[in-house]
């Protein structure tokens, strides 16, 4: 069986139910309660639990930090940082104690924190609200970084994550919380992490898109002359390099596309890893369409900042005309 949800609705029926599955599940976050969180993906969660949600004051590296300690006594902290963008003020606690646990104490202690938090532009935000900081969060070792795309896989991938022994940042795309429905599985429902999806199938050039970028690459699919493979890598860590890596040694052709700036981000990450081990595979140079090197701009001119099925299908063809 299966319910028709926007994703901000598939969020919230997975922290019901993981929440119901594990009593050690704990959410806390600036405006989680009361509010049921900035978009609402909370929504109802105080009523249901009210000894495990908790509002939290706007201080990030606290809301972060507190989770340290609840993961190492054996609960299962769910934080939500409000935008992304805020997170760097949590960064320190992230890189040099929520990743480094399981490692400092040789085994002894983890950290199965999943930091929630919305995530890149689409809503026409005030600064610091639309940035895409993924391949920071990738760079660091012990963190898994996840970013769904589909109401589907967004219940999946939540559901993975909080079970994970592990830390996870679970970055939500806010262009994505109510742009469409779609079946999403009933019950117990789960993706794993790691593994990517093959949208849609090709021959002729692979795109690399994951989060509200997904969609953009479909849509700009449609207007080439060509037979296009999309692949959601899913999970930006651990990258699932071999599902693209055999896509790319079909297709012989690639581009990848993110909102993230350009310089450094992981299209460069995957360029890399394509040079490595597919590179007498390529027909022409893997294409990069992405954000651009500048801070994120306000709204009236924010589409000329992130990809659109423009500037995508210019990317395809580069790569088939080459």
């Amino acid at each position: 069986m299966a319910d028709k949800l926007r994703m901000v609705e598939a969020i919230r029926e997975t922290l019901f139910e993981e929440m119901d599955r594990d009593e050690g599940v704990v959410v806390y976050g600036q405006d989680v309660g009361v509010n049921g969180g900035v978009f609402r993906a909370t929504q109802g969660l105080l009523d249901e639990y009210p000894n495990r949600v908790y509002d939290a004051p706007v201080a990030e590296a606290g809301i972060v930090g507190l989770g340290v300690g609840l993961g190492a006594y054996g609960l299962t902290p769910v934080p939500e940082i409000e935008f992304s963008g805020f997170m760097h003020q949590a960064f320190h606690q992230i890189q040099q104690h929520v990743a480094r646990l399981r490692t400092r104490t040789r085994g002894e202690l983890n950290c199965p924190m999943t930091i929630r938090a919305p995530y890149g532009g689409g809503i026409r935000a005030l600064e610091h609200h639309s940035e895409s900081f993924e391949a920071g969060y990738a760079h660091t070792p012990g963190l898994k970084v996840v970013v769904p795309a589909t109401p589907a896989d967004a219940k999946g991938l939540l559901a993975s994550a909080i079970r994970d022994p592990d830390p996870v940042v679970y970055f939500e795309p806010t262009r994505l919380y109510r742009a469409f429905r779609e079946d999403v599985p009933e019950g117990d429902y789960t993706v794993p992490l790691g593994e990517a999806d093959v949208v849609q199938e090709g021959d002729d050039v692979t795109v690399v898109a994951w989060g509200a970028m997904r969609h953009r690459a479909i849509d700009a699919a449609e207007d080439v002359d060509a037979s296009v493979e999309i692949i959601d890598p899913r999970t930006i860590s651990p990258l699932d390099s071999e599902a693209i890596l055999d896509s790319v040694r079909k297709t012989g052709r690639c581009v990848v596309v993110h909102e993230a700036p350009k310089t450094a981000g992981m299209a460069a990450e995957i360029i890399a890893q394509i040079n490595d081990d597919a590179l007498y595979y390529l027909e022409s140079p893997v294409q990069r369409v992405t954000g651009y090197d500048v801070p994120y701009p306000l709204f009236a001119r924010e589409d000329e900042y992130v990809p659109g099925e423009e500037r995508i299908r210019g990317g395809i063809e580069r790569a088939l005309s080459e």
